[in-house]
């Protein structure tokens, strides 16, 4: 049994912020993910894809900035149990009895959700031959952007994450862009960005077309696109690349009597608290009214909801805030000098 102030469940970025925040005021807290490896969403989606609104960040990655929060929990112990999913939450008098997927199990005042979006997977190409060259040359993410230099890459889809790899793997690939509508949903600005390396012809864009079939025998060598006319055309490539969203599911979290609204969990805005005591939401997995789904906002939630867990765990002492910049306590924790 691992006894613990708080646990997090969830080891992206939001998570490990509030790690942190955690152990700054001296609360002890272990983290359960059920992906194997640190950094949720941004390891395992878009590891090398630019991120542009961290504060005082001009531009990073999603592995960079995971990178960096590892870095800043490097004072701090904390245990992660990775490949791990929670499915059983349960209060036992005062604390919350968690059981995970390997029979781990933690006793806690203080659970706090930073999932994400809960379990998730890609939506994939309806065209059943694309099974066989999954993660060989078509992908639903880009974990590694260097395999496709000098190649042909197709990209399907028209939000935000087909729009930016287009524009940047347009620098060193030849790249299709397929949609299957004449409007994106992406940002404006990114829109306008790849019409003008269509006219610059450095992205062949095909609207109003879908895939119907991939030909191949050990290699993809060719996709047939089909738009609304009927007009059927033969694309040469070597990579295809499908960003059509994601299929949310929130597994066993469904279960543990929380208000959930469209997947999401409503939490107050004063301690980021669900409607059972003592288990919080922070991230994209919460839902109050103004909510933006930015990393930063995560941030915010977490160091409130961080503080919050402090009266749970410490019911006979008194919380003091104090600021890193003058608190000798807090830079004792740091292992800083004064």
């Amino acid at each position: 049994m691992n006894k613990t102030d708080a646990l997090i469940i969830g080891a992206g970025p939001t998570g490990l912020f509030t790690a942190h925040q955690l152990k700054l005021i001296g609360l002890d807290c272990q983290i359960v993910d059920n992906l194997d490896k640190i950094g949720g969403q941004c390891i395992e989606l878009y590891p090398d894809k630019p991120i542009y609104d961290i504060p005082a960040v001009p531009e990073c990655t999603g592995e960079e900035l995971t990178n960096n929060l590892i870095n800043q929990l490097k004072p701090f112990e904390i245990k992660f149990h990775l490949s791990e999913r929670v499915d059983e939450v349960k209060k036992e008098n005062d604390q919350w009895f968690i059981k995970t997927s390997k029979g781990t199990t933690f006793l806690t005042p203080n659970v706090i959700i930073a999932g994400g979006v809960g379990s998730f997977e890609p939506r994939k190409f309806p065209v059943k031959d694309c099974e066989k060259f999954e993660n060989k040359f078509i992908f639903y993410s880009v974990k590694n952007k260097k395999i496709f230099e000098g190649k042909s890459v197709t990209i399907f889809g028209g939000g935000d994450s087909a729009l930016d790899w287009a524009v940047e793997l347009s620098k060193n690939s030849k790249v299709n862009l397929v949609h299957r509508r004449e409007e994106f949903r992406g940002a404006q600005a990114t829109v306008n960005q790849v019409h003008e390396l269509a006219k610059e012809g450095k992205i062949n864009l095909l609207t109003k077309y879908q895939m119907i079939a991939i030909k191949g025998d050990q290699q993809l060598e060719s996709i047939d696109i089909k738009n609304d006319d009927k007009e059927v055309k033969n694309l040469k490539t070597d990579y295809a690349l499908g960003f059509f969203g994601l299929i949310m599911q929130l597994g066993p979290i469904a279960n543990w009597g929380l208000n959930i609204d469209k997947k999401t969990i409503s939490v107050d805005t004063e301690k980021f608290e669900t409607n059972q005591k003592g288990i919080y939401a922070v991230g994209d997995i919460c839902n109050y009214p103004g909510k933006l789904k930015l990393i930063l906002s995560g941030f915010h939630e977490g160091a409130l909801a961080a503080r919050a867990c402090f009266k749970l765990a410490r019911p006979n002492e008194k919380y003091r805030f104090e600021f890193t910049t003058t608190s000798s306590n807090l830079l004792k924790r740091l292992g800083k000098k004064e």
